[in-house]
């Protein structure tokens, strides 16, 4: 493992600050390939307190607070030590005029070849909130990371199939099981959404569904049996409000 000099190493303890220079993966546990989520350039994470003798460091990603498991030398070789910067939370009325530029980043990236990647968040393969995630912070708004958390983030918006006249461009859709959210579409109008889905339900990467009852394409007709609701973004997610 190359971990560069043993001063850089020294560095590597809870409580620093991190800006990256290039994307960098974030795993959900200390071992293994399950990937968590990706981070792109120019966003910050703060190592935290990690049990001793396991070899991934410990992370959480300060824009939108998600925690993950990082390797050490992808670490250093992607990332500078940082000061932690203020971040910056736009209104309501700021978000609503931003819609049009979350929807313009969705439809590039349906526009480019993909494939469905858990955990993935910086394209062309995404994951289903992975792409709302992006897309929103293309747009400077920072929402949570996994579908589950965006749905308890969002203002809610009634919906059902059939009844969507509550529903704007740029609302998100929630899709699972009574118990729990596990997917998100960007809804884009008139009931049609965009979303990554896998291969056993959905399309394999980057698609467009819709709510409409008739519709009877496989992949729409699943979704719309688990069908949770919707929820608009009216708000940033505040990072500064983490332990420091």
């Amino acid at each position: 493992m190359r971990l560069g000099t043993l001063a850089a190493v020294e560095l590597l303890h809870a409580g620093t600050v991190w800006e990256l220079l290039r994307p960098l993966n974030g795993y959900s546990r200390p071992s293994g390939q399950g990937l968590a989520t990706q981070a792109w350039a120019g966003r910050q994470l703060q190592l935290l307190p990690r049990p001793a003798g396991l070899h991934r460091l410990r992370a959480r990603l300060l824009d939108d607070g998600y925690p993950c498991w990082i390797e050490p030398d992808a670490l250093l070789g992607s990332a500078q030590l940082a000061t932690r910067r203020p971040q910056q939370l736009l209104d309501g009325p700021t978000i609503a005029r931003q819609i049009p530029a979350v929807l313009a980043f969705a439809t590039a990236a349906l526009a480019l070849p993909n494939r469905y990647l858990w955990g993935g968040s910086l394209g062309p393969d995404y994951d289903c909130s992975g792409l709302v995630q992006r897309a929103f912070a293309a747009a400077g708004i920072w929402i949570p990371r996994d579908a589950y958390l965006q749905e308890r983030f969002c203002q809610p918006v009634a919906v059902r199939p059939g009844v969507l006249h509550a529903l704007l461009p740029g609302d998100l859709i929630f899709f699972g099981l009574p118990q729990r959210c596990t997917h998100v579409g960007l809804h884009l109008g008139e009931g049609r959404y965009l979303h990554s889905s896998g291969q056993e339900h959905g399309r394999g990467g980057l698609g467009i569904d819709d709510l409409a009852p008739q519709n009877p394409d496989p992949v729409a007709s699943h979704y719309r049996r688990q069908l949770r609701g919707a929820g608009r973004v009216v708000r940033c997610h505040d990072g500064s409000a983490l332990p420091a």
